[in-house]
């Protein structure tokens, strides 16, 4: 085996880890979406398209104070 195709074969291997780790972190981000407090910060997202004044906000909020 040669030095050129040892390092075809570890460019290679290298490039389907980091498609696999991307693909992986992906998923994990995408199954993952709330936090711990079971908050969805991906409507947060919306913020940038949804920006006029008159649009809806992304979390309502209340005039009554919380206990």
């Amino acid at each position: 085996m040669s030095f050129n195709e040892f390092a075809a074969y570890a460019y290679f291997f290298l490039i389907v880890f980091l498609v696999v780790g991307t693909y992986s972190y992906i998923y994990h981000l995408y199954k993952n979406r709330k936090d711990a407090t079971g908050v969805d910060y991906e409507n947060y997202s919306k913020m940038a398209l949804n920006d006029d004044i008159g649009d809806a906000p992304v979390k309502p909020m209340s005039d009554k104070k919380e206990k």
